[in-house]
């Protein structure tokens, strides 16, 4: 029984669908594998693939990697005589005979069309169902994700599995560091990720001078700019620091040093960094919509994301409630312990199994 393993998307710069094909791979268990990859695969059998087809080429290396899938995936799917394909993202040869399983993250460009391109909301639409249709089944990350592949796309309930995902338990830990004076905003600047709320919510506090708010992660041409006007505008210039893409590796001591992770996004598939914060012992203020409340569960509170106030609250509580930000960094490490890289490949491997 052999199963290949697409990651011919992989970039050079970790993202939540690489995390999650590094970390779940090592976890498949009794399953011959081999991987299709642009870089070679740390103790696993790695056949290359080209590596202008990958995200970091942008729009022209998806292009290439999806009409590479089509013509040259099959040749080797029959050349390492393999009984099904698995993509952890949901890519796969449209009209060939292999069989595949594919991982969806999120539908979230059809829920919030206008903050994407057309070239996006196609992908969704009808690219994505394409492969649906013809995969022999899917997983996803979350109920919420589950119930959206079943209301936007009508995939049948008994096609999908809702695998929970976890966190680098090495890498994420308490640290048992000083805390310092600043609200953590962790992911890109897409509006679907809602962080003009986050700084207006951040302007409103009392005492607003005494905190500082930090956005970590890649800058965007389209609305950092916007971003960078409205904190100018509120004249919070001092206290709000965008510091673009920082190493994995250094995650974990800014997050630890975090009075909060404010992570309302207007919608989520699963979400990475609610759960690393929770682990980290960082209490989170995270929304009350999506997959956010299966990961967080009552270790953290839970807000309207479109009410700015709820918002403000939630952040003036934790600066200021020493007993309530205590509490929350206990729940939030022992709620983080029940997710695992070793329960979502066991389960993974259940599934697969049963395929070939």
């Amino acid at each position: 029984m052999t199963l290949l393993v697409n990651l011919s998307f992989a970039p050079s710069q970790p993202t939540g669908w690489l995390n999650y094909s590094l970390n779940l791979l090592p976890e498949l268990q009794g399953i011959d594998t081999n991987i299709i990859s642009p870089v070679a695969t740390t103790g696993m059998k790695c056949y290359p693939s080209p590596s202008n087809i990958t995200t970091d080429f942008g729009m022209k290396g998806h292009f290439r990697r999806l009409l590479w899938l089509q013509w040259q995936l099959p040749k080797l799917y029959l050349q390492m005589q393999s009984q099904l394909l698995f993509s952890p993202v949901p890519e796969a040869p449209l009209f060939s005979n292999c069989r595949y399983i594919i991982t969806i993250h999120d539908l979230i460009p059809l829920r919030f069309k206008q903050y994407f391109s057309q070239a996006q909301y196609f992908y969704c639409r009808y690219y994505i169902p394409t492969v649906i249709h013809h995969s022999e089944h899917v997983i996803c990350n979350s109920q919420a994700t589950a119930e959206d592949l079943n209301q936007f796309l009508g995939v049948p309930e008994d096609k999908i599995t809702a695998i929970p995902l976890a966190y680098h338990r090495e890498n994420f830990r308490c640290l048992n560091l000083p805390k310092q004076n600043y609200f953590l905003f962790l992911g890109r600047h897409n509006p679907h990720k809602n962080p003009t709320r986050v700084i207006t919510a951040f302007s409103a506090l009392p005492n607003c001078q005494d905190y500082e708010l930090w956005f970590v992660g890649p800058t965007d041409e389209r609305y950092t700019p916007i971003l960078r006007a409205y904190v100018e505008e509120l004249g919070i210039t001092q206290q709000v620091k965008f510091l673009d893409y920082l190493p994995y590796q250094d995650l974990p001591t800014i997050m630890n040093q975090a009075l909060a992770l404010v992570f309302p996004s207007l919608w989520e598939g699963f979400g990475f960094p609610v759960l690393e914060a929770m682990a980290c012992g960082t209490p989170v203020i995270t929304s009350n919509v999506s997959s956010l409340p299966e990961v967080a569960g009552d270790a953290a509170i839970l807000i309207n994301p479109y009410n700015t106030r709820e918002i403000t609250e939630a952040m003036h509580t934790i600066a200021t409630d020493l007993q309530m930000s205590d509490r929350l960094s206990v729940a939030g490490i022992n709620r983080a312990n029940q997710f695992s890289w070793e329960n979502t490949g066991k389960a993974t491997t259940e599934l697969l199994l049963s395929y070939l």
